[in-house]
């Protein structure tokens, strides 16, 4: 073996190592920790008042939303959805429509233990964010 290839073959190795480094503490730091016992509570935006509830016991209404903000597309005028929501893994809640003016199944991602987000498209923008309101 040349000495120039091993070179290239350490150099290579270590250049894969900081790559997956550098994306474990992205990834990590995305959303911080988060413990799904902490999530039921009202997330409200105070601007567009849109706001969404996510129950202890599974269930969430989300209400003042627009079809846009969820889906990407369709109309800005706010609507009223409910259904059942669940903490994965991957940092975001699956909230699965199944009463109201929207049927649709949504991601709503963790931006942290208080406050989290609508993106329709993974590599798109940002809809709408939401933060969680102090408990009465």
């Amino acid at each position: 073996m040349r000495a120039g290839a091993a070179v290239k073959r350490v150099t290579g190795g270590w250049g894969l190592v900081a790559v997956l480094i550098a994306a474990a503490v992205v990834t990590s730091g995305c959303a911080g920790s988060v413990d799904p016992d902490e999530l039921p509570g009202v997330y409200r935006n105070d601007k567009t008042g849109g706001e969404i509830l996510l129950d202890a016991d599974g269930t969430f209404s989300a209400t003042d939303i627009s079809e846009g903000e969820v889906t990407g597309w369709g109309s800005a005028d706010p609507v009223d959805f409910s259904g059942q929501w669940d903490f994965t893994r991957s940092n975001f809640v699956y909230l699965e429509a199944d009463d109201g003016e929207l049927d649709v199944d949504v991601q709503l991602y963790m931006a942290g233990p208080k406050k989290v987000y609508l993106r329709p498209d993974p590599d798109g923008p940002v809809t709408l964010k939401l933060t969680k309101a102090a408990a009465p």
